[in-house]
Order: C-alpha cells, then sequence, then structure tokens
C-alpha cells in the first residue's frame, strides 16, 4: 500500500464565518484528504512560507501544481498521518496542499518547504457504472474524467474497475456539494489495508445513536473514548473505519478528526483549485473547505457561474485563516483532455522504439502522436539527456500521451 499524502454556510456572510473559523472550517483541506490534527489540535502552517498552494499534482520536475513549478531539493513531505515521506513516492493526480517561498511570476517557480497529501476515500469496491462514468464505494459516488489518473494495475481505467469489485481502492478527489459525490483525479488499487477511510461533509446526524452520514453510508462513532461532542451537519471531518461492516450495515469509526489543517499562519501569496463547498453569495463562500472572502476580487469570468459545486481558481492571499481572494476564475474543464494536461521534466528510461513508449518520472508516455517536436528530432530521443513533455491522458489513464517532446535545459 502507497500510504498518500455543504460545508458551513453561514446565513450571517463572512464575517459571521470569521468569528467560527477556529471551531469549524478555518481550512479543513478537502484537498488533501485531512491532516496530522485531531479533534481537540491541529497541525498549522509552516512559519514565514510565503505562498500556499492546493491543487492535484499535473506534473513533475519537481512538482507541478496549478501550473507552478516546485523546487522539492529541500522540501519535507507528510501524509495525512503526519508520517514522513519521500518526493519519490508522490504521484499524478495526488491531491497536496504545498506551502512555499515566493511565487516567482514570470518563470511561474518556488522552493517548496512542506508538502502534505492524502485522499479523500479508502475502502472496497462495490459497484461500476461506465455508462455514466462513475462508481460507488463506502457508499460514495465517485465521477471520473479524461483527466482521472488510474494506477497501472488498473490497465484499461474505468472498464478495468468491473474485474476487480470488492477490492479496496484509493481516490484522491474533489468533493461536489451540489451533487453530494466526488470528481476523482487519482484512483489506486490497493493490496491490502488496516482500516478504510473518508473525508467529506457529514450529511446527517443522529447524537442519540451516535451515527452520521457520509454519502449512503451510516457510521458510528459510538465507540470512541473521548466521545467527540462538536460535530454538526455539514461539518467535514476525517474518519477511519473498521475493514468489517456491523450487523446492520454500517460502519464503525476507529478515528475522527475535525478541524485537521487551519491555515494558521497568513500567506502573502495562495492559489487554490478545487469546488465551491459552501456558499453565501458570489464574495462569500468556502472552496474546499477554505472560507473565502471574495469581496474585494476580479470575476474575469463574471460571478453569475460562482455557484455550490463550481469548479473555481482562487488566486490571493491567507490572512486570518481566511484567503482574501484577488481573483475568482472559473474552470469549466472544457480544455482538459485535449493536448496539454500534464507535464513532465527530466531524463527518460526504458525507451522502447518498436512500441514508441519511454518512461520518464515513473510515468509511461508514448510518443507515437507527438505534433511538435521542439529542438530535437525522434530519432535523436536516447541522445538527450533531459526532456519536457506535455500531454494528456491515455483513454485507460495509466498512460501520457505526448502532444509535445522538447529539450529541457
Amino acid at each position: 500500500m502507497r500510504t498518500s499524502l455543504s460545508d458551513f454556510t453561514f446565513p450571517g456572510g463572512l464575517s459571521r464565518r470569521l468569528g467560527l473559523v477556529t471551531l469549524f472550517s478555518a481550512a479543513v483541506l478537502a484537498a488533501c484528504g485531512g491532516g496530522g490534527g485531531s479533534s481537540t489540535g491541529t497541525t498549522g502552517g509552516t512559519a514565514g512560507s510565503a505562498a500556499y498552494t492546493s491543487g492535484a499534482i499535473s506534473g513533475f520536475g519537481s512538482v507541478i501544481v496549478n501550473g507552478v513549478r516546485f523546487d522539492t531539493s529541500s522540501v519535507a513531505v507528510e501524509d495525512d498521518d503526519g508520517a514522513s515521506h519521500s518526493a519519490d513516492e508522490l504521484r499524478l493526480g495526488d491531491s497536496v496542499e504545498i506551502e512555499s517561498g515566493p511565487i516567482n511570476s514570470s518563470t511561474q517557480t518556488a522552493v517548496a518547504t512542506v508538502i502534505r497529501y492524502g485522499s479523500e476515500i479508502q475502502g472496497p469496491l462495490t459497484a461500476v457504472d461506465a455508462a455514466n462514468a462513475q462508481f460507488t464505494l463506502l457508499g460514495q459516488t465517485v465521477k471520473v474524467s479524461d483527466t482521472t489518473v488510474y494506477d497501472t494495475a488498473l490497465t484499461g481505467g474505468l472498464a478495468s474497475l468491473s474485474t476487480v469489485v470488492g477490492s479496496v481502492l484509493e481516490v484522491h478527489a474533489q468533493y461536489d456539494a451540489a451533487r453530494q459525490l466526488y470528481v476523482a483525479s487519482r484512483v489506486d488499487l490497493e493490496a491490502s489495508v488496516d482500516s478504510y477511510k473518508l473525508r467529506g461533509p457529514i450529511l446527517a446526524l443522529d447524537t442519540t445513536a451516535h451515527t452520521f452520514q457520509m454519502g449512503t453510508a451510516t457510521i458510528s462513532y459510538a465507540s470512541l473514548n473521548p466521545q467527540p461532542t462538536n460535530l454538526a451537519v455539514n461539518q467535514w471531518v476525517r474518519v477511519k473505519l473498521a475493514t468489517i461492516p456491523a450487523a446492520d450495515g454500517s460502519w464503525t469509526a476507529l478515528s475522527l478528526k475535525t478541524n485537521e489543517r487551519k491555515l494558521s499562519e497568513d500567506h502573502a501569496e495562495a492559489e487554490v483549485k478545487g469546488n465551491i463547498t459552501a456558499w453565501t453569495s458570489a464574495t462569500s463562500f468556502s472552496v474546499n473547505d477554505i472560507p473565502v472572502d471574495a469581496s474585494g476580487a476580479s470575476f474575469p469570468d463574471g460571478q453569475s457561474g460562482v455557484v455550490l459545486g463550481a469548479q473555481v481558481e482562487i488566486k490571493g492571499s491567507v490572512v486570518n485563516g481566511v484567503l482574501v481572494a484577488t481573483s475568482v476564475q472559473l474552470e469549466d474543464g472544457s480544455q482538459q483532455g485535449h493536448g496539454e494536461d500534464y507535464e513532465l521534466h527530466g531524463s527518460l528510461s526504458a525507451l522502447d522504439t518498436t512500441a514508441k513508449t519511454f518512461v520518464l518520472r515513473g510515468v509511461t508516455v508514448s510518443y507515437a502522436n507527438v505534433s511538435q517536436w521542439v529542438g530535437l528530432t525522434e530519432a535523436q530521443l536516447s541522445t538527450v539527456a533531459k526532456i519536457e513533455v506535455k500531454g494528456s491522458l491515455s483513454t485507460d489513464g495509466t498512460t501520457l500521451v505526448a502532444s509535445l517532446i522538447k529539450v529541457d535545459d
């Protein structure tokens, strides 16, 4: 197993949300699948880090998120339990949050100090709906797209899942509060696990029976000691579950965490991509459970599309645990899957001139349909020290189909 790295809509608007930020959703990060905090404590940011970024990994060389290349030569990498890992364990599609030095706007580069990563769901696959591009596990519906990356063990992508029903999957995803489902950025097949995991909002709560609902799953927290007393509908939690359901079909919580990662440090720069998970107005909402003040922001695509569940890219700064936006841009996904969704830099290996494939940064790349060769030809692939590759995923989500290959400085 690779141990990887709606909400609160307050009628009173953002000022109400700010007053409750330490109790609820100061920044429990859906993009990171939780963190190393607990219901009574949290881990904060790295003091002095200039920039904060969250999203899914779209490339390597070193790590690329939201179009920024982060140098990982001195980075500390943590999973969602706070355990240390190597940067080599990061994969395309992983949900991450990054603390870094200043982002160079001209080169779109920065030096990462901390990368945290983790999935939203880990549990047994129960059903596959290929016609609607979705599957179900632990009572959660998961949608896939042209940019969903699949474990190489899942050759065939979504179609291959029908052959592994009952097996454990780990899913990195964004939660879509409007449709109450997850949109996967990466799907991995797990050999064995000690526990299952869910991260998302509580949809219903029974404080008498000590149960709550996430998706269609009923989760019992009756055996937890101490008992959580501050749970609420729409609150985000990360819960670890026993792998055998109870006789009534409910799942037993082994641990439960809330307020796992507040943005306790201010950051002069911040960029977050994700879904709007709570909404009061176009200028007061949450993204990935991070409260956003967009009262002074520009809206290049207008405000009408800034609604619950919308995919957005927010740029701004972090002040007192709130993302103060300078720009709110809609991400409609219309350009995804059409040429340059992913980017890799480095030295290739395992060159196969017959199959027209090679391996770069642990990813199999097909160069059979390259439209742009820059600084080299196909015949020179084996002679170039470093290359840059841009492309989109194959239909099964396991191979990067290159559209551009160039010499990398």
